[in-house]
């Protein structure tokens, strides 16, 4: 017997802190390239998201997502961004993460929804986001709700 989950979605608060942060050491547990310290990884993201808790600049959102009993399950963390070429402005999704318990229950693809209806309400055109190469499950969410592969970065550690 499968119960559906009841996943709602709320703008997050500062007492949302500790749960966003918690939830940040799983952008690396696929694997990040060998050339990237996790805990660097960790700790920046960390930083972005403190800072954007705390002084909440414009046109920056971070959405909750919740079951019905009011458990958070995950969160978003999105922005405006100028595409290089063209110089308009856009949605970016900076963060997207979900917690163990939510996995696998269509928490991220909610929560991709709400980032793709913050991005509508802004006036924007385009909602963009990165991922990293070995980041397979994610790549798969982002590419069964449609999103393309634009640019593939290339990296060289010069010594």
């Amino acid at each position: 017997m499968n119960i559906e989950l009841k996943i709602s979605i709320r703008q997050a608060e500062i007492k949302d802190r500790d749960f966003i942060l918690s939830l940040v050491p799983r952008l690396v547990e696929f694997g990040p390239p060998p050339w990237r310290d996790p805990s660097q990884i960790i700790s920046g993201e960390q930083r972005a998201l403190d800072n954007a808790l705390n002084t909440s600049p414009p046109k920056t959102a971070i959405f909750i997502a919740e079951d019905d009993e009011g458990s958070a399950l995950g969160f978003i963390h999105l922005h405006s961004s100028i595409d290089f070429f063209t110089l308009e402005e856009h949605g970016h999704i900076s963060v997207i993460a979900v917690a163990a318990s939510g996995e696998g229950q269509g928490v991220g693809h909610t929560l991709i929804e709400a980032g793709e209806e913050w991005a509508r309400q802004q006036g924007y055109r385009l909602l963009t986001l990165n991922a990293f190469v070995e980041n397979h499950q994610a790549r798969r969410l982002y590419q069964k709700l449609g999103y393309e592969e634009e640019m593939i970065k290339y990296l060289k550690i010069i010594t």
